[in-house]
């Protein structure tokens, strides 16, 4: 593996930090919320699975087979490395069929099939049928193969959808910022220039710089998103491209924005913010807000949560990684030390140089 390559040995840290009861609650109350919503991934995931026919696939391997098998079962080129062995249970075997596509006297495949056909027929989940079926242009994600540009394309034409997403991740901000800076505020001290990459209308820096007012706040993002940010007290927004180049700053905030991108795109944007900010020695980093599958592995509804936001960004081509993903990318960007402190359905991850 090239990661063994590099002379250097990633040591993180984790926090464990002692929030107030009054965030402690809030940020359980969004886990909360966030697990209703994206409880229909389950029945999209479902009605892909039957669409696909994964559990006959199982089946015609006798119960058990590698993750080779499956693709190439459904019709997929497989991938080249060793697999874990995935099995069926007694609940999926109440969807499997025999040899010639005909149900088993158990089998529960029309009636579950019948129940999610509004998922089975959704965008959605005839985006993801297709993607994986897709062999031609491994790149393009479900929502580019469905509407032939990528989400991030279509907001530069589509007024309402740039629209939507800003108020989404304004509110966001709203949220969460106000906790990290009440709870967190230490990882901007220290340090006097700050860029919120891919920032949007300014929502972030916005209350960061309320609360710093000595601390010199940039927001990066793309020509239509800073067309629609307001003025704010002690914020700069500049337009450009995060892929390109990034303008200097001691620090560097990434909220919910590497999640978005598969590794190959984050690596590029580590690399640039790498390039944007001072040595360690210096107060130069990296602050990351984003999900760290597995950071509490105690409480299930939170792990299932992040796996089920998983499952919802994979249709833009992003993805939700655990820690050793993380340390992946972190390593293959160059960088040398990291620290976790879990915060509800997200993290903070201080990245060094």
């Amino acid at each position: 593996m090239v990661f063994l390559s590099v002379s250097f040995v990633i040591h993180p840290q984790h926090n464990t930090m002692a929030l107030s009861k009054e965030s402690k609650a809030l940020l359980q109350a969004q886990v909360e919320l966030w697990n209703q919503t994206l409880s229909f991934m389950k029945s999209v995931a479902l009605a892909v699975a039957l669409d696909l026919r994964i559990p006959d696939t199982l089946r015609h391997h006798g119960g058990a087979a590698t993750l080779p098998q499956i693709l190439s079962g459904i019709g997929i080129n497989p991938c080249r490395h060793d697999e874990p062995v995935y099995k069926l249970t007694t609940v999926s075997c109440l969807l499997t069929g025999d040899d010639v596509g005909e149900n088993t006297a158990s089998s529960l495949s029309p009636m579950l099939s019948h129940v999610l056909y509004p998922f089975h027929d959704s965008v959605l989940s005839v985006g993801l049928t297709a993607w994986f079926r897709h062999d031609e242009e491994p790149s393009k994600c479900p929502y580019a193969l469905m509407h032939g540009v990528t989400l991030w394309e279509m907001c530069g034409s589509s007024e309402a959808l740039n629209a939507s997403i800003n108020n989404a991740m304004a509110a966001d901000s709203r949220f969460l910022v106000p906790i990290v800076v009440e709870e967190c505020g230490g990882i901007f001290r220290g340090i006097d220039s700050l860029v919120d990459v891919a920032g949007g209308v300014g929502g972030a820096a916005a209350t960061i710089a309320a609360a710093f007012p000595s601390l010199k706040c940039m927001v990066l993002d793309l020509p239509h998103v800073i067309a629609k940010a307001p003025s704010v007290s002690n914020v700069q927004f500049v337009a450009g491209d995060m892929f390109e180049s990034i303008p200097p700053a001691n620090a560097i905030f990434l909220k919910y924005v590497l999640h978005d991108w598969g590794d190959d795109k984050c690596i590029k944007l580590l690399k640039n913010c790498k390039q944007a900010i001072p040595s360690r020695d210096a107060g130069g980093k990296i602050i990351i807000i984003d999900i760290v599958v597995g950071s509490s592995p105690s409480d299930i509804k939170l792990l299932e949560t992040q796996v089920l936001c998983d499952l919802y960004f994979m249709e833009i081509g992003g993805v939700e990684r655990d820690e050793q993903e993380w340390k992946k990318i972190f390593l293959a960007a160059g960088f040398k030390d990291y620290n976790i402190m879990p915060l509800g359905l997200r993290s903070i991850i201080e990245l060094y140089p």
